[in-house]
């Protein structure tokens, strides 16, 4: 599928479900794909990227920010406490602020650069034992936390497990961020977007729906 046919998909789930059309931002994940496939979808025009790992944007993105203007680029995988600073020098955003200790070294970073990246609450919707993110108890708690550090929080992230009707689980991140007071809602991917955006998600993460399978022995 094109990145303009999933462009298209997006006008119209926010259409049907009474959104403006640039309601919603596409981030397209370009993590573990081959760099000509990037490059297409950038001289296509699109400027926002979503990748997983930190070792592999930065190696990826400073010579393609040189050869495109405008990209911005969100971290969407778990982001180790350790490689903190490199991200928060080369995101734009990170939707993956889920730990006292990240929120803690992020506020210190944040003061001593003056700057932050937008940042999402990553939240375990389906609490499962095995994927990162704050439990759905607790997201209020952290949520307050991370504002009194003065960290600047955009919204609320979720990944759905596997295999199970996703729209309960944007239905209660839509209601925890209304709760909130948060705007951002960082949910959808390729197989369940337009089903986000009608529970109002803001940016969707859209991958091998316009990149193509990924190849992870290449990475």
């Amino acid at each position: 599928m094109s990145l303009t046919d999933i462009a298209r998909r997006i006008r119209d789930a926010a259409r049907a479900a009474g959104r403006d059309e640039g309601s919603v931002t596409l981030i397209a994940v370009s993590k573990v794909q081959p760099l000509d496939r990037v490059v297409s979808v950038l001289e296509e025009g699109h400027r926002v990227f979503g990748e997983n790992y930190v070792q592999e944007a930065a190696g990826k993105w400073p010579d393609l920010r040189e050869r495109f203007e405008g990209v911005k680029l969100h971290m969407i995988g778990p982001l180790q406490t350790n490689k903190a600073k490199v991200a928060v020098e080369l995101f734009d955003a990170i939707h993956t602020l889920d730990r006292p200790s990240l929120a803690e070294k992020l506020a210190r970073l944040a003061d001593a650069r003056g700057a932050c990246p937008e940042l999402f609450v990553q939240v375990n919707t389906g609490e499962e034992p095995q994927k990162a993110g704050v439990l759905p108890a607790d997201a209020d708690g952290f949520v307050a936390a991370c504002r009194g550090l003065g960290l600047p929080l955009a919204g609320l992230m979720c990944i759905p497990p596997e295999g199970v009707d996703t729209t309960p689980h944007f239905a209660l991140l839509r209601a925890m961020a209304e709760r909130n007071g948060l705007s951002g809602l960082s949910m959808g991917m390729s197989a369940d977007f337009e089903a986000a955006i009608a529970e109002g998600a803001t940016h969707v993460r859209v991958g091998s729906a316009i990149f193509g399978a990924r190849d992870y022995g290449a990475r």
